[in-house]
């Protein structure tokens, strides 16, 4: 099997597995609160978003970049891309059957460069932190009377105005997502991708985007669909701002990927939290609960990382010789 056919393996399967694991946390809120709305019309949205990030991205860059500069210190392999690479998207896919929501930057990215993890995992557990502070902070002091008054008038018919604010959040929240996310894809082929490939690659999202709205979200949905008041539009709309806000804010600190994972769960954490000292419907035990099985979780998505970042690579030796 010819390098340039395992990269377009590679390629394909690292997109399968990470729109699979990480486009419902993304756009999980906008999949929940729109549930009465045609799917289809869903995809035509996101895709039209996904479609304008990477064109512009790559046409902005200079040099044909899709990944927006987050993968300057992971270089391209020089033996090509090899059945080592295939792995990790293939367990990730696994993972996500079982409805993990584990790291893909981990998963993937510490393959090509296991000197870069250290890097990655300090800014991911930084991205964690502040995004668990800050929704702590939002809705246990600044906005604790909206939270109250959204949960009483949950059944009520939103405004037209919530409708408008929401999609407007979820396109803000997409792109900064895309751009922090794509360098998990593109970490597949050579830094400067050929125009060709590129539309390849528009192509292949825009098919994996419709099965995953068409199966509203995944197993990785069923996360979200937990948390308190998420199918209400308004509180869609405030986490995806502070979502977006965050990722943006980490996207000027520097070009080193980081797990929008840990940020995501992050944010969710601390607004459970939050909402469970001062509404009664929230149940401050199992909010415990779920949130400690989600840390759970992406601590088991680090090991597996860290393991197959020192084994993978030593067996590849091995059995080659």
């Amino acid at each position: 099997m010819t390098i340039e056919i395992l990269m377009v393996i590679g390629f394909c399967l690292a997109a399968y597995s990470i729109v699979g694991n990480d486009v419902p946390q993304t756009l999980g809120t906008f999949i929940s609160s729109n549930a009465h709305r045609p799917w289809w019309l869903l995809w035509i949205y996101v895709s039209s978003i996904l479609a304008i990030v990477l064109v512009y991205g790559w046409y902005s860059s200079g040099v044909g970049d899709a990944s927006y500069g987050r993968l300057e210190t992971i270089p391209f392999p020089a033996e090509g891309v090899t059945w080592l690479y295939i792995v990790p998207p293939i367990l990730l896919i696994i993972l996500t059957r079982y409805g993990i929501p584990v790291s893909t930057t981990f998963l993937v990215l510490t393959i090509f460069s296991p000197s870069s993890l250290g890097s990655m995992l300090t800014k991911s557990m930084m991205g964690y932190a502040v995004a668990f502070v800050v929704a702590i902070i939002v809705y246990r002091f600044v906005i604790k009377g909206i939270s109250v008054y959204f949960s009483k008038t949950r059944d009520e018919t939103p405004s037209n105005i919530w409708v408008g604010l929401q999609w407007v959040s979820t396109a803000f929240l997409w792109s900064q997502w895309l751009i922090q996310d794509l360098a998990n894809i593109f970490v597949y082929v050579p830094r400067q991708v050929p125009l060709e490939f590129l539309i390849f690659a528009i192509v292949v999202f825009i098919v994996l985007l419709g099965i995953i709205l068409y199966q509203r979200g995944g197993a990785i949905q069923g996360i979200i669909d937990t948390k308190t008041g998420v199918a209400d539009i308004r509180s869609a709309t405030i986490i995806d701002f502070m979502y977006a806000l965050i990722l943006l804010v980490f996207k000027e600190w520097s070009n080193i990927p980081m797990s929008t994972t840990w940020v995501f769960l992050g944010l969710l954490a601390g607004r459970e939290f939050a909402m469970s000292m001062h509404l009664h419907e929230v149940n401050k035990y199992r909010t415990s609960r779920n949130v400690s099985k989600d840390a759970m979780k992406l601590m088991l998505g680090l090991l597996m990382s860290i393991f197959l970042a020192t084994t993978l690579p030593w067996f590849y030796r091995v059995v080659s010789g």
